[in-house]
C-alpha cells in the first residue's frame, strides 16, 4: 500500500511551484523547488507539511496581506494532478496550513484565503489556530459559512471546531464547554450533502466523547419529525455511546429499552487457541417478550504486557426478534498478526453484549 506521505513528494512540490509561479510571475520557482527538496524524503508526512510550510516562509511575500491575494487566485490556476492518484489532494495542504502561520496576525485575509483554498483540500486543521485566537471573529466566520453555496465551506464550518479532530490540535475549551459548536451544528443538521452531514455527525461524536448526556439530549430533540437523513446522521453521531453501551442511546435509536432475552448457548469450541490461528464461539438467544430489537455484539478481552486485560468491541449483528423466535451464530475471531495490536499469551476471555451491556464472558486461553 502507498504511504500516505509520498501524497507530499516532488510531483507535489512541482505543481505548488507551478501554481504559484502562475499567479505571481516573480516567484522563484527555481529556489523554492531546492528548498522543498532539500532533504524532503526523509520526512514523514507531517514533518514534510511543516517543512513546505518553512519554506513558503523564505519564498513567498512577508507582507501577508499580498500574499493572501496570490493565495486566493491560486486555486484557478491549480494543477489537481492524475484522477487515479488518490493522494494528489495531498499537494495543497501545506499551502492551505501555511495560512495558519503565516496569517495568524490577519484573521480577516486568511479567512478569505481559507475559503478559496478549502474546495481544494479542506483546511479544518488551518482554521483551529483562529479559532483559539480569535474565537468570536472565528465564530462569526464559520456560522456565515453554514449558508455557503459551497459545499466545502459548509464542511469547513463544521469540520474545523470539532474538538478531537484526528490529525488535528484538540481544541481544549471546547472539549470543556462546546456549547460554541451547537448553533454550527444546528445550521447544518438538514444540509442537503452528505459530505456535510457525515462531518456533524462526527462532530457530535466528538463532543459524546466528554458530554454524552448533552448530545443525547440534543439528539432527541432533533429526531422529532426528522427525515432519513438526519437519522442517519443521528445514527452516525451516537455511534461511539451505542458501543460504549450508553443506556439512552438505544431507545433513541428505536431499540428495545430493556431486552427480555435467554441465552439458551453460548460455548468456545476450542479453550486454547495458538496465536495465528482463530477463536471460534457459538451463541443461541431467544427472545422472551414480543419485538425485541437490539444490537448484539462481542468483546474480547485481551491479555497485556503487564498482565492485565483491556477489551475491544466487535460489531455482531442488529436484530429484531419476536416472542419465542431464536437467533443462533457461529463466530470465529482472528489472532492472525497485525500491526495495530500486539498479541500476549494467557487467559482471554470473549463476552457477549446486548444494547452495550454484557450478559456473559467465557474464558480460553492464548498461547505461542
Amino acid at each position: 500500500m502507498e504511504l500516505m506521505k509520498t501524497g507530499l513528494a516532488e510531483p507535489a512540490v512541482q505543481r505548488i511551484a507551478q501554481g504559484i509561479e502562475a499567479v505571481y510571475p516573480q516567484f522563484d520557482r527555481e529556489r523554492f523547488v531546492d528548498l522543498a527538496l532539500d532533504g524532503l524524503e526523509t520526512l514523514e508526512l507531517k514533518q514534510r507539511v511543516m517543512h513546505l510550510i518553512a519554506v513558503l516562509q523564505q519564498t513567498l511575500p512577508a507582507d501577508f496581506t499580498e500574499t493572501s491575494k496570490i493565495l486566493v487566485a491560486l486555486p484557478k490556476h491549480w494543477d489537481r494532478g492524475d484522477p487515479d492518484d488518490s493522494l494528489r489532494g495531498f499537494a495543497i495542504w501545506p499551502v492551505t496550513d501555511f495560512v495558519a502561520v503565516a496569517g495568524i496576525e490577519h484573521p480577516q485575509h486568511a479567512f478569505k484565503a481559507l475559503a478559496a483554498l478549502s474546495p481544494l483540500f479542506s483546511a479544518e486543521f488551518a482554521i483551529r489556530p483562529f479559532i483559539e485566537k480569535y474565537p468570536e471573529q472565528s465564530w462569526e466566520q464559520l456560522l456565515a459559512w453554514t449558508t455557503s453555496d459551497d459545499e466545502h465551506l459548509r464542511r469547513l464550518a463544521s469540520e474545523g471546531c470539532r474538538p478531537r479532530l484526528p490529525w488535528g490540535a484538540q481544541l481544549k475549551e471546547l472539549i470543556a464547554d462546546p456549547a460554541p459548536i451547537l448553533p454550527i451544528l444546528e445550521a447544518l443538521k438538514n444540509d442537503s450533502s452528505l459530505y456535510v452531514r457525515r462531518s456533524v455527525a462526527n462532530n457530535l461524536n466528538d463532543i459524546a466523547k466528554d458530554h454524552p448526556e448533552l448530545v443525547l439530549d440534543l439528539c432527541q430533540v432533533w429526531q422529532q419529525g426528522a427525515n432519513a437523513d438526519l437519522q442517519w446522521l443521528i445514527k452516525h453521531a451516537t455511534r461511539s455511546l451505542v458501543k460504549q453501551g450508553h443506556p439512552k442511546s438505544f431507545p433513541l435509536l428505536g431499540y428495545t429499552a430493556d431486552p427480555q432475552l435467554k441465552l439458551e448457548e453460548f460455548a468456545v469450541l476450542d479453550q486454547q487457541v495458538t496465536m495465528g490461528d482463530s477463536l471460534t464461539f457459538a451463541l443461541a438467544l431467544r427472545a422472551e417478550k414480543m419485538q425485541q430489537k437490539f444490537v448484539l455484539d462481542y468483546a474480547v478481552h485481551f491479555m497485556k504486557a503487564n498482565g492485565k486485560t483491556a477489551s475491544k468491541v466487535f460489531k455482531l449483528k442488529n436484530l429484531s426478534l419476536n416472542k419465542g423466535e431464536m437467533f443462533a451464530i457461529e463466530k470465529s475471531h482472528s489472532f492472525k498478526a497485525i500491526s495495530t495490536r500486539k498479541y500476549y499469551p494467557g487467559e482471554h476471555f470473549v463476552a457477549l453484549h446486548v444494547n452495550g451491556q454484557e450478559i456473559d464472558r467465557l474464558a480460553f486461553t492464548l498461547k505461542e
